[in-house]
């Protein structure tokens, strides 16, 4: 039951960070729209938040395996 409650917390930071990381274009950047840009390098906040989505991804994968696994 804890690991599921824990999921679920993992899995709404993990959407939040992923919609706060669309750059430009407004609502469109969230459905797949096209920014446009060159290819920049990632810096203060963004890196941050790009870092904590892959390992809170890894975590809730991690997550999944082991609730599936018991």
């Amino acid at each position: 039951m804890i690991i599921t409650i824990i999921q679920i917390i993992v899995s709404v930071a993990l959407i939040t960070l992923v919609a706060l990381q669309q750059r430009g274009g407004g609502m469109s950047g969230l459905f797949g729209g096209d920014s446009g840009g060159v290819y920049q390098t990632r810096r203060g906040m963004e890196k941050i938040f790009f870092t904590s989505t892959i390992i809170l991804a890894v975590v809730f994968v991690g997550l999944a395996i082991f609730q599936f696994l018991n």
